[in-house]
């Protein structure tokens, strides 16, 4: 098969997979993870997009990621969960924050091993 043609096949089943994704896997986000979980797919999106690219348009798609990857780890910093919560729904919150950070973090050690690829192909 083409690449380009297996490139969009992972394309097409990650959109899928999104798209059953259950709602009580999002019942315990408030709005602002539902946001973050939004930008963590496109970023992860960004990513595959890389791995399918080569040489300059690969960098260009890296350093977006990376940009992107930040962006999103300066708000994570920055969340917390509402006032008034009961003790479920601060369990609930705790863990769809870990659950994005867990994502975050698969992310970063992807892009870090098609870095590492990519430095050693310069070398060679």
């Amino acid at each position: 098969m083409k690449q380009q043609t297996i490139n969009k096949m992972i394309a097409a089943l990650a959109i899928c997979s999104i798209g059953f994704i259950s709602a009580s896997a999002i019942a315990g986000q408030d709005e602002f993870q539902r946001q973050m979980t939004q930008r963590v797919l496109q970023a992860k999106q960004k990513l595959q997009q890389a791995e399918a690219a080569k040489g300059a348009e690969r960098q260009k798609l890296m350093s977006e990621h990376m940009k992107m990857m930040h962006e999103i780890m300066g708000k994570m910093q920055a969340m917390k969960p509402k006032a008034g919560m009961t003790m479920q729904e601060h369990e609930d919150w705790i863990n769809e924050h870990q659950k994005l950070m867990d994502d975050m973090m698969g992310q970063m050690m992807e892009e870090h091993h098609m870095l590492m690829d990519m430095g050693d192909m310069q070398k060679n």
